[in-house]
């Protein structure tokens, strides 16, 4: 549900996100080289990992480039008022935050 408090050209940042799993991917790949040649197997493996990880992320990242932008209704289009079927209720917003009932005040001798 909308409330119109959305950002009208909200955008994710894919671009910025592909080249740092890019720099990721050389890095893991420098660590799984040098670390394999030193001997230290375990520090190897802990970069092979996380080279899979940055491989994984970047098909992510990939994909959702290919998809484009998606629908996004703009400033014209009015947030949606939640139906009046007796259901659950939602606090009022305002500048203030929501209106809840406020609890009573104790007063102390």
């Amino acid at each position: 549900m909308r409330t119109g408090s959305e950002p009208a050209t909200a955008r994710s940042a894919l671009r910025a996100r592909l080249w740092l799993s890019v720099w990721g991917l050389v890095w893991a790949s420098f660590g799984t080289a040098v670390f394999a040649l030193v001997g230290r197997p375990g520090w190897a493996v802990a970069c092979g990992v996380l080279l899979l990880v940055a491989t994984a992320d970047m098909a992510v990242i990939v994909r959702h480039i290919r998809q484009g932008p998606h629908y996004q209704p703009g400033r014209d289009v009015p947030p949606y008022q939640p139906p009046d079927d007796g259901g659950p209720r939602y606090p009022r917003l305002s500048r203030r935050g929501p209106s809840y009932p406020r609890p009573p005040r104790h007063r102390h001798p």
